[in-house]
């Protein structure tokens, strides 16, 4: 059926003058198709995205909810509206060739941005599915959909553009290849992310949640997300610190998730004893000190020497932290005493703390320190304290 002759036949019996009727018929025929265009996806709209909202808000499920949040079905029933359009062009305009090829390549970039919108759309959806699942919420997984969203929007671009120039998406891609340096240079840190992105996913440096401190200063906090340009750290006073991936790829970080994940969190404190304070014990002394601290009960000296306070010290700050059931036995314990320096003899005190967050771990230590401090004067000692 020639719409176009239709409608001139119909202006003609209508009184109008044939050559009026030849200028205005095709465009007549533009204007209508324009409201059925509207029209058809204001029904399809109302007949599809209507019923899927009711059967959402009726039975919510989070394959339905996301569908409608990203509006992935309604991007797809603005796309089969603009189909029907297209298909029905060649019908309205026989005698505007030009016309047609502008309305075919206007509909055609239309129902190009659908697509990719639509497209988009589910992308998203399958981040919110991922992201919601506790197994996947330390994944990198954002940076990746980020990636196949830039892929999906480029390979967009080049149709549309291929679209309006009326060449082959596949020969102009061939002679963006003569501009790859270009490109590069401007996908160059998009590039460089993506790629890092991958190291830090494939070999589990990083993940949302993990506490990094980089050297620099520049983050100390909790990773809160991963794209591909940047890491956003939120810092301990509640800055916010945003670091380029690749950064972290070529440069050291710390990442205490090692310790989170570990059965405590790392105490080692010195605690500096007056040179001048230590001395042997008798054997009256040595009894009078294990009847006062029942943690020394089993202390004994060492065979063919006498004891000293220093080491009956060293024995109850040992008993005393295994006493403790904060202090995790199975880690490491360590009370040693290392080199003599102008400053006193300092007693290494090394153990783990069951419990690892920062409050908590900063009053256990500050508490159990406390104690062996005050404990030292007990022993007939004096921490060392400079003095003018």
């Amino acid at each position: 059926m020639d719409l176009g002759k239709w409608m001139n036949s119909l202006l003609i019996d209508w009184g109008v003058e044939p050559k009026i009727a030849n200028m205005f018929d095709e465009t007549i025929i533009a204007v209508l198709m324009i409201f059925i265009a509207f029209g058809l996806d204001f029904i399809f709209q109302a007949i599809f995205v209507g019923s899927m909202r009711r059967y959402t808000k009726k039975k919510p499920h989070v394959w339905n909810t996301l569908l409608m949040k990203r509006k992935v079905v309604k991007n797809f029933i603005h796309l089969i509206a603009g189909i029907l359009i297209y298909t029905m062009l060649p019908l309205a305009f026989v005698h505007g060739k030009k016309i047609l090829d502008i309305a075919e390549k206007v509909c055609g970039i239309y129902i190009i941005v659908m697509i990719l919108l639509t497209i988009n759309g589910f992308l998203l959806m399958v981040l919110d599915i991922y992201q919601s699942k506790d197994s996947m919420k330390d994944k990198p997984i954002k940076g990746l959909m980020q990636v196949a969203q830039v892929i999906v929007f480029f390979i967009g671009g080049i149709v549309i553009i291929a679209t309006l120039v009326g060449k082959s998406p596949a020969g102009l891609l061939t002679g963006l290849g003569a501009s790859a340096a270009i490109l590069m240079l401007v996908f160059k840190d998009t590039i460089l992310g993506f790629v890092a992105g991958i190291q830090l996913s494939a070999n589990n440096m990083l993940k949302i949640g993990d506490w990094i401190q980089l050297p620099s200063g520049a983050a100390n906090g909790t990773v809160e997300d991963i794209t591909i340009n940047t890491v956003k750290v939120r810092n301990w006073d509640n800055t916010i610190s945003t670091v380029p991936p690749v950064d972290l790829v070529n440069s050291p970080f710390q990442n205490w998730r090692g310790m989170e994940e570990s059965g405590g969190r790392r105490v080692s404190k010195n605690i500096i004893i007056d040179l001048n304070t230590i001395k042997f014990c008798t054997a009256d002394e040595v009894a009078t000190y294990q009847k006062e601290m029942p943690l020394l009960a089993g202390f004994t000296p060492t065979e063919d020497s006498d004891a000293v306070n220093i080491q009956l010290y060293r024995y109850y700050v040992e008993a005393y932290l295994r006493s403790l059931p904060i202090v995790n036995q199975d880690c490491d314990l360590i009370i040693s005493q290392l080199q003599a320096t102008q400053f006193g003899v300092p007693i290494m005190v090394y153990f783990f703390s069951k419990n690892k967050a920062w409050h908590e771990y900063e009053i256990i230590q500050s508490d159990i320190l406390g104690h062996l401090m005050a404990m030292v004067p007990k022993f007939g000692m004096k921490m060392y304290q400079y003095s003018e």
